[in-house]
């Protein structure tokens, strides 16, 4: 005879002290999305951007960013990190598609690749958000800046990104048709 258990109303999440292990041992999977708005021809004008304190209290530029929980589909991982970190009145336009414009690889210690996230190991999806409505940043984000390609690929905005996610906003700007 099996036994009946109330469900767990968050199976998705872990505690501090369990996280803590699993980023010792495992590679966490991530989406960021680069948040964008569009002129009516679909072309993108302006790029969203955090800022953020670190862990030191130094501000640094941001994606929205968040790990998919598990039995969590990539879509709702998406849309639950784009409320939490632009608002709940983004309306956020989800790609037609889950396959991402590129996957990066961070490693708490510098690699090959370039990317590095102190905390883990960590594999990250990463989209282009189309975004429709008013967005007023959360959670731990002190400001939404919406900056134009040029100015997201300029020498001084890509000096404020860490980890080498200014590399990444180019990756997304190019997949999207801009380039240096």
């Amino acid at each position: 005879m099996s036994s009946v258990r109330t469900p767990d109303p968050n199976p998705g999440w872990l505690d501090e002290d369990d996280l803590r292990e699993a980023r010792r041992r495992l590679p966490m999977v991530y989406v960021q999305a680069v948040p964008v708005q569009l002129d009516p021809l679909g072309c993108v004008t302006d790029v969203g951007l955090l800022l953020q304190p670190n862990e030191t209290g130094e501000l640094e530029r941001s994606l929205v960013s968040g790990r998919v929980l598990y039995r969590e589909t990539i879509r709702a991982a998406l849309l639950r990190h784009l409320e939490k970190d632009l608002g709940p009145l983004a309306m956020p336009q989800l790609p037609a598609s889950t396959v991402p414009f590129s996957v990066t690889e961070y490693f708490p210690h510098p690699s090959e690749t370039g990317y590095t996230d102190d905390r883990q190991h960590a594999v990250a999806l990463n989209y282009v958000v189309a975004v429709r409505g008013e967005c007023s940043p959360r959670a731990d984000a002190l400001q939404l800046s919406w900056l134009t390609p040029e100015e997201v690929l300029g020498a001084d905005v890509q000096a404020e990104f860490t980890g080498g996610r200014g590399r990444l906003v180019e990756q997304a700007l190019a997949h999207v048709g801009w380039g240096r």
